[in-house]
């Protein structure tokens, strides 16, 4: 008689308890991914809607943001204020 190794496996093999641990495998990856990495424009964010308000544009307020050394370009400045504002 020759020994089959998938013979084993298959015994071996409960669906039930791979599929819950697969599952909890799964929620504890999600539970530890960050939704969204904070934005450099945050710390600056009652400044940039200030400016907003007062009628400056998304290229100014680039300007204006790297003035203070943080470089970001002004479709993102849009997309800040669009998602805050």
């Amino acid at each position: 008689m020759l020994f089959n190794p998938l013979a084993v496996l298959m015994v071996e093999f409960d669906l039930e308890s791979e599929v819950n641990r697969l599952k909890t495998e799964t929620r504890s990856i999600r539970l530890r991914k960050p939704r969204y990495r904070s934005s450099r424009l945050d710390k600056h964010s009652a400044e940039l809607l200030q400016l907003k308000n007062a009628g400056v544009s998304n290229a100014e307020i680039t300007r204006w943001l790297r003035s203070r050394h943080i470089k970001v370009s002004p479709s993102t400045v849009g997309r800040w204020l669009k998602k805050n504002g």
